[in-house]
């Protein structure tokens, strides 16, 4: 399937990463001082007037004309006018380069306005770039005396005269729409260097660990079968990420729930339901005893909410559903992997669709699952634990995998669940 099919709002994410481009910033921080010397063309008309004067009266030709009809009427005149005109090549070409760039902007919006430092930087370091742009377009007199481009527009003979003209302003502006051109064309060189020059790194390690194991969840599923997984821009108040369709179909949610399908974690806190309490003590000591049994020591004897990878498998037809959770925690640390095992065991405890309990519903206390629903992935360890391969022999409630292994266990972790 074509990157376009597969992502969506694709279009506006190649912009997105489009306007990050230093060479398109440094264009918008010029704009100012080369605006005052915008191109334009001046027309010259001629008419022949009766009685009355509009324009700049050329008597040559007015004497000609009286000559021609009437050398006694002095009432007929032939008067020139002179108008000014925006609406050449190189300046259709600007505009539709500057409202590609403003029509990004806006539509990004709940990106750039954000805390994304990587928008930020390129924005706003010189400056309040956005509003400055912003201005240009709405109130700068030359810029709307400049019409819009059609739908077939700029022409490749627009480009070219603007390629070819004297002032860098247009040449760059030619540049800047070719590039793009080449980018929605799917040029695949021109996309690698895009996202070379614009690539998105998070300053958080914990946020960049989690997202390698996010993306790594992808992989696997785009490889197991022949349709083609299809994908979402991670942003706020949606949290389905990817979608691979066929039967059964996977979807995979990257939130603390995923609200719009009416999945939760809500523990015996918030719960309505009658007497929770045997399912937080189950968490609490099964947690106890899957660390000591991954660490392979006694321990003696904290619940956050960071963010997780919901795996659901849906076979509609058969009125059948199935769960992944995966906890990611970006440590080495055994604390912070305990605390991993007690959070990923109170996912599956506390899991709910539709306010129902998915897992240890009514006589059956198996609140965790068969064992391969969840998964809590960690940075490599240096002391000795139980392997993946050796937790596969084992009867738990989850599975515990360190970066090295990640690949592996998510392969084994779908066979498990009969989802090839």
């Amino acid at each position: 399937m074509e990157l376009d099919k597969r992502f969506d709002e694709y279009e506006l994410l190649l912009d997105l990463h489009f306007i990050l481009r230093k060479d398109v910033v440094t264009f918008v921080e010029k704009l100012p001082e080369r605006l005052r010397r915008i191109r334009t063309e001046t027309e010259r008309s001629a008419r022949t007037s009766r009685g009355g004067v509009d324009g700049r009266i050329n008597w040559n030709a007015t004497y000609k004309q009286r000559y021609s009809r009437n050398p006694r009427d002095t009432s007929v005149f032939v008067v020139e006018n002179r108008t000014v005109d925006f609406d050449i090549p190189e300046n259709i070409v600007l505009v539709d380069l500057l409202q590609t760039i403003y029509s990004t902007l806006n539509e990004a919006d709940e990106y750039i306005r954000r805390d994304y430092d990587w928008i930020q930087d390129r924005w706003h370091e010189n400056g309040e770039l956005i509003d400055r742009l912003t201005s240009i377009m709405e109130r700068n007199v030359n810029i709307k005396r400049i019409r819009s481009p059609e739908e077939y527009e700029p022409s490749e003979r627009m480009l070219t005269t603007a390629e070819n003209a004297r002032q860098e302003l247009y040449r760059e502006a030619a540049g800047l729409l070719r590039s793009r051109n080449r980018l929605f064309r799917g040029e695949e060189n021109e996309i690698r260097q895009l996202l070379k020059s614009t690539s998105i790194a998070p300053d958080n390690q914990d946020t960049l660990f989690e997202l390698y194991v996010l993306f790594r969840f992808i992989a696997v599923l785009d490889d197991l079968r022949d349709e083609s997984i299809s994908f979402q821009t991670i942003s706020q108040g949606r949290q389905e990420i990817a979608r691979l369709p066929g039967s059964p179909e996977m979807v995979i949610y990257h939130d603390q729930a995923a609200r719009d399908r009416d999945i939760s974690f809500r523990t015996e806190r918030e719960s309505t339901l009658e007497d929770p309490i045997p399912r937080a003590q189950k968490v609490q000591t099964m947690a106890h005893e899957v660390a000591e049994s991954y660490f392979k020591r006694d321990f003696e004897d904290h619940t956050g909410r960071p963010d997780v990878i919901v795996l659901e498998i849906r076979d509609e037809e058969n009125d059948e559903y199935e769960y992944l959770i995966t906890e990611v925690k970006n440590s080495k640390r055994r604390k912070t992997v305990r605390q991993g095992i007690k959070e990923t065991l109170e996912y599956l405890a506390f899991l709910r669709v539709n306010e129902d309990f998915v897992f240890g519903r009514e006589d059956n206390d198996d609140y965790f699952g068969s064992g391969w629903n969840g998964l809590l992935v960690v940075q490599d360890l240096s002391e000795e634990t139980i392997s993946f391969e050796d937790q596969t022999e084992r009867s738990q409630p989850i599975r515990i995998l360190q970066a090295r292994e990640v690949e592996e266990g998510i392969r084994e972790t779908l066979s498990r669940l009969n989802l090839k």
